[in-house]
């Protein structure tokens, strides 16, 4: 009799999922799957509203991510405009993502990721979180807080609000950073980097001891990585071209224009989840599976141009044999990837750019069809608006980094499942390591978050006759 174990509502990730996991008549694991349960419907809704208002309104997508969707907006309304932007526009709008990518990371690596490093896949569901960390390594736990915190307040004095800011708009941004404000980023730059020196130290040496086995585990297969890339091959956040490899390093395609994404992406569904499966259309669905975000980013680029960011990559190519392909390693990744983020503010703060008050180009309508693509925490994020001669939305299309990570969540479910979970009775631990392996994505579904606090998880054993067998709160 075959039987579906469910872990509902999945913890510890940006938004509502569930996890259902399928045992044969022996008790192994036949497959499992990433269900996304909520229907949000941001696309629809926009039609009819003005493209300058994108930015303000997709922001809301998300309350831990909104500047990546307030910069594709306005890359999108750019592109409308056909304007280019001033380049203090372009260094300030660089200066905002570097400081959400910086925060998102933390909150990710610090708040939900490291409970289960730093108290143990199988410790106490009810003190597995940050306040948990906080009472096993308060100095630890203070500066990723702080750490978040520094990004947070970057954007916040770019933009004036830490979250939601309608600071980013098509032409450009609306105000540049003072003097007051880029001094306070100077001084507080050292304890940054302290934090991170400190957390990459840490993260390494559990490495090469305790979580070992983790890196073959976690969503340990081949796949194609998609990322931005800068004219050299540099690591790119903000612009530039799209770059497709393999799990050998060899570049797939290279130079693609986000204009042309319907050639190369194609969009599948499936009957179970609400979210979108993204495939490289030339492969097929779903063998062009591909995976974007920290760790794509770093297999697509080259090199990293700041000193310490590259010497980090480096370290992490040495120690996988080449190309890292576990997304185990998604954590190591966000970890270099705010080194660079640092590195990068601390030479933009130095730039007489930044205070500039010439930040915006005005313009009308003056093309009818755009596409604008910049990198989020998580991964490539696209808008794609259709708009009449007034400029009023009549299509909208968003492909989300995290909906580009699907066939990959999927796949790494089924194989953390696979390996640890054998006959009927599974012990809440494994299931974590489970949830665990959704969570090195670090999958945003919506604006709502369960990093901390009492959060309800409900498991259900059901036949395949639809009898229930078994149920289990948390």
């Amino acid at each position: 009799m075959t039987r579906t174990v469910v872990i509902d509502p999945v913890t510890r990730i940006e938004g509502h999922a569930k996890i259902s996991i399928y045992l044969d008549d022996g008790g192994e694991v036949s497959d499992a799957r990433f269900h996304v349960v909520e229907y949000r419907g941001f696309e629809k809704f926009c039609e009819g509203r003005p493209f300058t208002e994108m930015a303000g309104i997709t922001a809301r997508i998300c309350g831990i991510c909104p500047v990546s969707h307030l910069l594709a907006a306005a890359k999108t309304g750019d592109k409308i405009l056909a304007v280019k932007i001033p380049p203090a526009a372009d260094k300030l709008r660089r200066m905002m993502n570097l400081a959400q990518l910086t925060q998102s990371h933390a909150l990710s690596f610090f708040h939900l990721s490291s409970p289960d490093f730093l108290l143990g896949w199988d410790s106490d569901p009810a003190t597995r979180n940050v306040f948990g960390l906080i009472a096993a390594n308060p100095d630890l736990a203070r500066a990723g807080i702080r750490l978040r915190q520094f990004g947070q307040t970057v954007l916040e004095k770019l933009g004036g609000r830490k979250i939601h800011a309608a600071w980013t708009v098509p032409g450009g941004v609306r105000s540049p950073l003072s003097e007051e404000d880029r001094q306070w980023i100077v001084d507080r730059l050292p304890e940054a980097f302290d934090t991170l020196s400190l957390a990459l130290g840490l993260f390494k040496g559990m490495l090469d001891d305790q979580l070992k086995a983790e890196i073959g585990i976690f969503g340990e297969f081949p796949t194609l990585y998609m990322g931005l890339v800068g004219p050299h091959g540099e690591w790119e956040h903000y612009d530039g071209k799209l770059r497709f490899t393999d799990s050998q390093g060899t570049i797939v395609a290279d130079g693609l224009s986000e204009d042309d994404y319907h050639q190369f992406l194609g969009e599948a569904v499936e009957p179970w989840s609400y979210l979108k499966f993204p495939y490289y259309r030339p492969l097929g669905y779903p063998a062009g599976i591909y995976r974007v975000g920290p760790l794509a980013r770093l297999n697509v680029c080259s090199h990293i141009d700041t000193e310490a960011a590259n010497r980090e990559l480096q370290e992490l190519r040495d120690r996988a044999g080449g190309v890292p392909t576990s997304s185990f390693l998604y954590h190591y990744a966000r970890l270099i990837e705010i080194l660079a983020c640092l590195e990068k503010i601390q030479e933009l703060v130095d730039d007489p750019d930044v205070l500039s008050d010439r930040c915006r180009a005005h313009a009308g309508v003056n093309q009818l069809n755009a596409v604008g693509v910049s990198e989020a925490p998580r991964g490539t994020l696209f808008h794609h608006y259709q708009v009449d001669e007034n400029g009023l939305l009549e299509k909208v299309n968003l492909i989300i980094a995290t909906g580009q990570n699907n066939l990959a969540m999927n796949k790494t479910v089924a194989q953390i499942a696979k390996h640890y979970i054998h006959g009927s009775d599974i012990p809440e631990g494994l299931l974590n390591r489970v949830e665990a392996g959704i969570r090195c994505y670090d999958p945003c579904l919506s604006c709502s978050t369960h990093a901390a606090g009492q959060m309800p998880l409900h498991l259900e054993l059901v036949a395949a006759d639809g009898r229930l067998l078994d149920e289990v709160y948390r």
